[in-house]
């Protein structure tokens, strides 16, 4: 019955930018596009649809409840951290390990919270 999440919706003032950031910092792809929304797919298929967002962008930190971040999984973790920093990403902080997983926190165009993630055992 249920096959799992197609996509999340991200709402941006700007989507067209910010589904250009997608494409340029992570390597995803603008697979469709319809009245200034836009679907990007990253290469292990996942999707975001990036719509028009309404009002101001209420301030935000990563504990705040509801979606609070978007993990990037990376096959080489120094490459893609190194990738990012040559662009002039805004980072949260510095690289760290938990429970083996090496972790950085970032965000995108519009402020949202992601990080990439390795993990050296997916989880089951």
């Amino acid at each position: 019955m249920f096959l799992g999440l197609e996509h999340t919706a991200i709402a941006s003032p700007n989507p067209r930018r910010l589904a250009e950031w997608y494409v340029e910092h992570l390597g995803f792809r603008i697979n469709f596009e319809y009245d200034g929304n836009y679907f990007v797919r990253a290469l292990n298929g996942t999707m975001l649809e990036i719509i028009p967002s309404q009002g101001p962008t209420a301030p935000a930190t990563l504990k705040d409840p509801g979606i609070r971040h978007l993990a990037i999984a990376v096959d080489d973790f120094d490459t893609s951290y190194e990738h990012l920093k040559r662009q002039g990403t805004n980072f949260l902080g510095e690289p760290y390990e938990n429970q083996g997983n090496r972790l950085v926190f970032f965000t995108d165009a519009d402020g949202n919270f992601l990080h990439l993630i390795q993990r050296p055992n997916p989880l089951p």
